[in-house]
C-alpha cells in the first residue's frame, strides 16, 4: 500500500493500491512522504564543479572582473556571484529570479563550496541583477579573450607539438528580445526584433569536434561581417602563439565576404581560407558552362546532380582576382521542375574544386549544431547584457550607438565602420 500524504497544507490524503512485482520482499505496507528538509534534484551538478575544478574557468574569468564595492558591505564575492549564475543557467535556471529557490538549494551552496545545510544562503535576485549590469565593456572584452585563452590553452596541452591544422567557423545566430532592449532591431532574415551575436569555434587537425571560444553580442541589423575581422585577428594571434608552425584555416559562409575582411585574410601567412559567396550576373554567367554539364546529367539521370568548376573573379571593389569554386547543382525533385542552384565559394588554396566544397567548406556545417545545442542551453538569454537595459538618455544612446559602430541620422540607426567592433 503507497499511502501519499501532503503534510504542507492538508488539502487531500490518497492511498492508492500499488502493484508490486515481487511481494513476498515486503512484508510491510511502504509509506511514501515529501517532507524531506534538505534535498536537491541537482545532483548532477556536482560534475560541472569537478570540471571547474579541472580547468579553473570560473577562476580565471573572475580574475578580469574588478570589485569597486565597499568592502565592509560585501557579502558575497565577484567569483562567487559568477560561478553562481554560471552553474545557475547550466542547471537549466536562466534567470535571475530563479535564486529566489535556489539560493538555500543545498547542491548550489556546496558549487559555491559552502556546508548544504548550515552555510549562508547564496545571493538573491537583487545582487545577481546588480552584478550583471555592472560589467563595462572593458570587462567584457577581457572575458571574451579569457574564455578564447582558456579554450586555446586546454588544447595546446592535451595535442602538445601534433597540432598540423586549426580551423576557426565564425558564424551568426539570432537572439530574440521581448523588450525596450537598446540595439535590438528587426531582423528580415530572421523575422523578429533580436540582436545578432557572431559565435567563434576552433577545430584541431582532422578532428570532428568544434570547440566554442568566442561570442560576441551584435545589434539586430548588423551584417555577418561587421565585428568579425576584429575576432579572427585576435585569435589568429592566440592560435599563432599556441601553435607556432601551425596552418590556420578559416571558413566562413556567404555573409562574411567582406573586401575589407578578405583583403585582411589575404594579408596573414600560413593562413588558408574559404568562404561561400552571394550569387551575381557576372558569377552566372561564369557559372553557365559548368551548368549546362549538370542540367545535361540531370536530364539523362532524372535525379540531382552537381559539377565542379573553377574561374577568376574580381568583383569592383577587390583590388585583384580571387579564385572562385563553382558548384553547378541541379535539384531534381519528384513532381517539381528541375531547379538550379549554383553555389560560389572564394579560396586562396589550390586544391581540387571538389575536395575543397565537399572535404573543407562542407563541414564548417556542423557549428550549426553547436549553435543549436547553446540555444538548448538558453544561452541566448544570457547574452543581452552587454547591451544594458532598455530606454537609454539619448547622450548614452549616442554613446553606445558609437561604441557599437552604429551611427544615428534623423532618428535611424545605421551602421558604420567604426573602430568599436573591428580594431584591437
Amino acid at each position: 500500500m503507497f499511502e501519499v500524504t501532503n503534510e504542507a497544507s492538508r488539502v487531500i490524503d490518497d492511498s492508492t493500491t500499488q502493484c508490486l512485482l515481487f511481494p513476498e520482499i515486503f512484508a510491510k505496507p511502504a509509506v511514501l512522504q515529501f517532507d524531506q528538509l534538505n534535498g536537491s534534484s541537482d545532483g548532477g551538478a556536482i560534475l560541472l564543479k569537478a570540471a571547474d575544478r579541472r580547468y579553473g574557468l570560473i577562476q580565471t574569468l573572475a580574475g578580469c572582473l574588478c570589485d569597486k564595492r565597499q568592502a565592509g558591505k560585501v557579502d558575497h564575492s565577484l567569483r562567487e556571484l559568477l560561478a553562481q549564475r554560471v552553474f545557475s543557467i547550466a542547471c537549466g535556471y536562466p534567470d535571475a529570479n530563479d535564486s529566489a529557490r535556489l539560493s538555500a538549494d543545498p547542491i548550489h551552496k556546496m558549487l559555491l563550496d559552502r556546508d548544504p545545510v548550515t552555510g549562508r544562503d547564496l545571493a538573491s535576485q537583487p545582487t545577481l541583477s546588480r552584478f550583471e549590469n555592472s560589467i563595462r565593456p572593458r570587462e567584457l572584452y577581457r572575458l571574451g579573450e579569457a574564455l578564447a585563452d582558456s579554450v586555446i590553452e586546454r588544447h595546446a596541452q592535451r595535442l602538445g607539438g601534433r597540432v598540423r591544422l586549426v580551423t576557426i567557423d565564425l558564424d551568426p545566430t539570432d537572439d530574440p528580445t521581448h523588450g525596450a532592449q537598446q540595439l535590438s532591431f528587426f531582423n528580415g532574415h530572421y523575422d523578429s526584433w533580436c540582436y545578432l551575436p557572431v559565435m567563434g569555434f576552433v577545430s584541431f587537425n582532422d578532428e570532428a569536434e568544434q570547440y566554442l571560444c568566442a561570442a560576441v553580442l551584435r545589434p539586430g541589423n548588423v551584417t555577418a561581417a561587421i565585428g568579425a575581422k576584429g575576432i579572427l585577428r585576435r585569435l589568429i594571434n592566440m592560435i599563432s602563439y599556441s601553435f607556432p608552425g601551425a596552418r590556420i584555416r578559416v571558413r566562413l559562409d556567404g555573409g562574411f565576404a567582406h573586401p575589407d575582411l578578405l583583403d585582411f585574410l589575404d594579408g596573414e601567412t600560413n593562413l588558408e581560407y574559404v568562404i561561400a559567396m552571394a550569387k551575381n550576373a557576372v558569377l552566372k554567367r561564369k557559372a553557365k558552362p559548368t551548368m549546362r554539364q549538370a542540367r545535361r546529367l540531370s536530364r539523362q539521370s532524372r535525379k540531382t546532380e552537381h559539377v565542379y568548376g573553377e574561374a577568376n573573379y574580381a568583383a569592383r571593389t577587390w583590388p585583384q582576382q580571387r579564385r572562385i569554386i563553382i558548384k553547378a547543382e541541379i535539384v531534381h525533385a519528384e513532381g517539381k521542375k528541375p531547379k538550379d542552384n549554383p553555389r560560389f565559394v572564394i579560396t586562396n588554396r589550390k586544391q581540387s574544386s571538389q575536395w575543397l566544397y565537399e572535404e573543407v567548406y562542407c563541414q564548417r556545417g556542423e557549428i550549426e549544431n553547436r549553435i543549436k545545442e547553446l540555444h538548448d542551453l538558453q544561452i541566448d538569454r544570457q547574452l543581452q547584457r552587454l547591451l544594458g537595459q532598455p530606454a537609454p538618455r539619448p547622450a548614452d544612446r549616442r554613446r553606445i550607438c558609437t561604441d557599437a559602430g552604429v551611427t544615428s541620422s534623423c532618428g535611424t540607426h545605421q551602421l558604420c565602420a567604426s573602430p568599436g567592433l573591428d580594431t584591437p
